[in-house]
């Protein structure tokens, strides 16, 4: 998440042992007393505005409203497999189109009298 590394998290220790000293059992304690009533305020804040929604917004989440979710949810859901390449958008091409090759000298290309 904070994509701190072993050596970052060593030094981040040896800080936190110079500047707290002695206080640190205490000041880690407050730490994680203040991180549990903001996840404690967070859940309360989301059942809340879950339950003012009302039934039909039973299923919302707050994760919805982040515009990359949003996109992959609502954009993305369906189309499973055209991401995994199942799914071949050309199905529908002419036969010429998949025949490849070079032309000949003189030869004409294939014409496609519905591409026109």
């Amino acid at each position: 998440m904070f994509d701190v590394g072993l050596g970052e998290m060593a030094v981040l220790v040896v800080l936190a042992l110079v500047i707290f000293g002695d206080k640190l059992p205490q000041v880690a304690g407050q730490a994680g007393r203040m991180l549990r009533q903001f996840r404690q305020m967070a859940n309360s804040a989301k059942a809340d505005l879950q339950e003012g929604l009302g039934p039909e917004f039973k299923d919302f989440d707050i994760a919805d409203l982040n515009p990359k979710t949003f996109v992959r949810k609502h954009l993305l859901e369906d189309d499973d497999d055209f991401l995994d390449g199942k799914n071949n958008v050309f199905d529908d091409e002419p036969s010429f189109a998949t025949t490849g090759g070079e032309l000949a000298y003189g030869e004409r290309p294939p014409f496609d009298n519905e591409a026109t």
